[in-house]
């Protein structure tokens, strides 16, 4: 990952501001994905104790989503999350990997029906939901007090975030093109999961949830771009 640190740095610099709000299903989708995503990983472990520690993030989630699900509406997709908590619950207590798959199984697969609900309720209300990822190496703290610095109407602010990261996008492309693959990966990766871990923060400002939602946005594409390395 060496030859990432220039491009890194550089990213740094291009992520100096902050945020604007959307709508709460675009956050709650967000946020359902991270719980489909640690559920994944749950079940692809073969030690009890590491998927339980996937199962506990998935159910931390669940907790930091509530608000946003309530005031998104889909009465849908709360419900199928209301029944991954309980067998995520359940995926913890039991002794058994097998046992312990099977109740893993039976919640992603609500959680997969909570996704494609949020979507579809979203759409229903004419609501655009991106696809997508996270911010990098650290500028995330100085995004958060720049934004606290500078008073701007929101429009304004939204705009500056944009112009800003347009140039991590150009950066993010380049690093897709130049660099091995699998670090890129890596590199892309990591950012799309802080992005998601971002948005699950419970006071966070309207500012820091538009910022992470674009940036977790533009690496999702890059993601897609990238995909699947040889090694």
């Amino acid at each position: 990952m060496k030859e990432l640190y220039p491009l890194s740095c550089a990213l740094l610099l291009l992520l100096m501001t902050s945020l604007k709000p959307n709508d709460a299903c675009e956050y709650a989708q967000s946020n359902i994905h991270f719980i489909k995503t640690q559920t994944e990983k749950a079940l692809s472990k073969e030690d009890i104790n590491l998927t339980r520690y996937h199962a506990y993030k998935a159910l931390n989630a669940i907790e930091k989503s509530k608000q946003h699900m309530k005031e998104c509406g889909c009465d849908h997709a709360t419900v199928g999350i209301e029944e991954s908590n309980h067998l995520l619950k359940e995926a913890t207590k039991v002794e058994s990997i097998s046992d312990s798959k099977n109740l893993l199984k039976r919640s992603l697969l609500n959680t997969e029906e909570s996704l494609g609900a949020i979507v579809a309720h979203a759409a229903d209300k004419k609501t655009p939901l991106p696809n997508v990822p996270k911010d990098s190496l650290g500028s995330r703290h100085v995004v958060v007090a720049e934004a606290k610095r500078i008073e701007q109407p929101s429009e304004e602010l939204k705009k500056n975030i944009d112009s800003a990261l347009e140039k991590y996008r150009v950066s993010l492309d380049e690093v897709v093109i130049t660099v091995d693959c699998k670090a890129a990966r890596e590199f892309a990766q990591e950012i799309y999961e802080e992005c998601e871990e971002e948005l699950l923060q419970p006071n966070l400002s309207e500012g820091r949830k538009y910022y992470n939602l674009k940036t977790k946005k533009i690496t999702a594409a890059a993601l897609s771009q990238i995909g699947e390395c040889e090694y």
